[in-house]
């Protein structure tokens, strides 16, 4: 009784301590300038305004930066699932020579740390004239130079799925793209979900590749956005932390859509 007790209170200490600064950004982005600086973070607002979030939305054309962000995650996020799905059923499924060679050098490339890579990726980048588009932000990490870990996922998931089905599918004349489509896919429905999830934070998320690969305002993401409100001698913190508030928010509400998905997948892969 006593250890699951101190359990529980380890878990709300580490949830209380994972969700205070989003709590915090929440309460201050309804406080006036003066009252940030002046207030207890953790002070409700004396008089909650919303002249801040309008303020973001009208100055900083924010609608243009929530919308840059959306479609480079949804193209990354799908273009991830695709071809994730494809390479990954390749090193499960199909033979041919320095397969696991070949898999386990482009898995290495998750322990390069990413600043290492930004480099030679914005030199093929600016080579294909895609600096400052929509395709440059895309692309990297569609094709895994900046994200590689999607390969992994799926192929551990696709591994534990038993040959046998698939021997039973060939055997009614299915080729290999209709068992991946018919046969694996649904199957991998719940890894596939937490890849998107991931894919879809980090991408929203990012700010380092955004920063260097843009330079416009049509083609500038949230996280770049927010990023240029802030100066070395202007910090408005009322209006920063009000466009982080609403930058949070599509997270959340991804997140509480797709949380089965996460759980199942953790249930029926055995991933820790």
């Amino acid at each position: 009784m006593v250890k699951k007790i101190l359990l529980y209170l380890v878990l709300v200490a580490g949830a209380a301590f994972s969700v205070g600064p989003y709590l915090l950004t929440l309460n201050a982005s309804f406080k006036s300038e003066q009252e940030i600086l002046t207030s207890d973070p953790w002070t409700p607002p004396a008089d909650p305004i919303l002249t801040n979030f309008t303020e973001v939305w009208g100055r900083y054309d924010f609608a243009t930066f929530v919308v840059n962000s959306v479609i480079v995650a949804v193209a990354v996020t799908v273009g991830q699932l695709v071809f994730s799905t494809l390479a990954a059923y390749a090193f499960a499924r199909l033979e041919f020579p320095g397969r696991d060679g070949l898999f386990w050098a482009y898995i290495a490339t998750m322990m390069v740390p990413q600043i290492v890579t930004l480099v030679p990726t914005f030199i093929i980048v600016r080579e294909l004239g895609l600096v400052d588009t929509h395709l440059g932000l895309i692309l990297p990490f569609v094709f895994g130079f900046l994200m590689p870990y999607g390969v992994f996922l799926v192929r551990q998931y696709f591994k534990t799925i038993p040959v046998s089905i698939e021997h039973a599918a060939r055997v009614d004349g299915a080729g290999t793209l209709t068992i991946l489509w018919r046969v694996m896919i649904p199957m991998a429905k719940p890894i596939l979900g937490t890849l998107a999830i991931i894919s879809f934070v980090n991408t929203w998320n990012n700010l380092l590749w955004p920063l260097i690969i843009t330079h416009s305002e049509s083609t500038r993401v949230i996280t770049r956005g927010i990023a240029q409100m802030q100066s070395q001698f202007n910090q408005e913190y009322h209006l920063i932390l009000a466009a982080s508030a609403m930058a949070l928010l599509p997270l959340v509400a991804v997140f509480l859509a797709f949380q089965r998905h996460i759980v199942r997948s953790i249930a029926l892969s055995g991933m820790k």
